[in-house]
């Protein structure tokens, strides 16, 4: 699984920087985080797929956070897609994407399936994984996003169990998978062949936020939160009113919420160098980095 951030600037983009957008890229199937202008060729920029599953989850309703998706939807249609795609967002989102479609007389060919959040909790509840959200801080109604893998099978070790007398194939994916086999009268327990099951990964995406109470115990113990970072620190008032986050806002919240990495986004266009959001980020919580257009990270296995 991989990150990879295709639009990292706030409200208007930049030169260097495109509007709010990250996918997560799995196996089989990848999730879209908001859907700033430019993100199909963004994603053509990093070798995205156009047709593999896909679910998208909006924020919230401001402009450079989905007026990308109507651009993204045609564009998959062009591509004569025919995966179905799942999309969770505010109230307010299926008028938005009706409107569009009937104004700009696009046809689609797969189904559009809208969801739309009214209060916080797991929206997507899937054998692997399982998506939550909950109620940001930002001016209108918006939400924050956690991804998070289900426990996952241990190591396995293959010389273990052809010691045991299982031969390769089905029988080791059934151990594997945590059950119990019977071979030739003998009883073959996935424990004795597959070490501890492994932690899932976590990844929170806040949106556009400032801090709240709740977001420590709903972020807790997360691989990776990818926090808004609109202002510096000496403008901590701007972004009070403007339903923002500071460096050290963002900092404290990766802090209290005791997560392995902080990555900043959603940066003003006011910053030609960001190099100090991150500065003042790393003297609260050090294992942060600045997010640029088209950073990819490698999630651990």
């Amino acid at each position: 699984m991989r990150l990879i951030f295709l639009g990292t600037s706030a409200a208007v983009p930049t030169l260097t920087r495109g509007l709010p957008a990250v996918i997560l890229q799995g196996a089989s199937e990848q999730w879209i985080f908001d859907c700033g202008e430019n993100l199909q060729r963004q994603m053509m920029a990093s070798k995205n797929s156009f047709h593999k599953k896909t679910r998208i989850f909006l924020t919230h309703l401001h402009g450079d956070h989905v007026l990308g998706l109507p651009g993204l939807l045609q564009t998959m249609a062009l591509l004569n897609r025919r995966e179905p795609v799942q999309i969770y967002g505010p109230l307010g989102l299926k008028d938005f994407l009706v409107n569009c479609q009937q104004f700009l007389k696009f046809e689609l060919t797969y189904q559009v399936e809208v969801n739309e959040i009214v209060k916080s909790g797991v929206i997507v509840n899937e054998e692997k994984y399982f998506v939550e959200t909950i109620r940001s801080n930002h001016t209108i109604e918006s939400y924050s996003y956690v991804f998070e893998e289900k426990p996952r099978p241990g190591k396995f070790f293959p010389e273990k169990a052809v010691a045991l007398g299982v031969p390769e194939g089905e029988l080791w994916a059934k151990l594997q998978k945590g059950e119990t086999i019977t071979l030739l009268g003998n009883t073959v327990n996935s424990n004795e062949v597959v070490g501890p099951r492994k932690r899932g990964r976590k990844i929170v995406y806040t949106g556009d936020t400032k801090p709240f109470e709740e977001f420590a115990d709903f972020a807790k113990q997360a691989d990776i939160i990818i926090h808004d970072c609109t202002y510096d620190d000496t403008l901590a008032e701007k972004a009070e009113t403007t339903g923002h986050s500071t460096p050290t806002q963002a900092a404290n919240q990766a802090k209290n919420a005791d997560a392995k990495m902080l990555v900043l986004t959603h940066v003003s266009a006011r910053y030609a160098d960001a190099k100090l959001l991150l500065e003042q980020a790393k003297k609260v919580f050090e294992n942060t980095i600045l997010a640029e257009d088209r950073l990819t990270l490698e999630l651990p296995t």
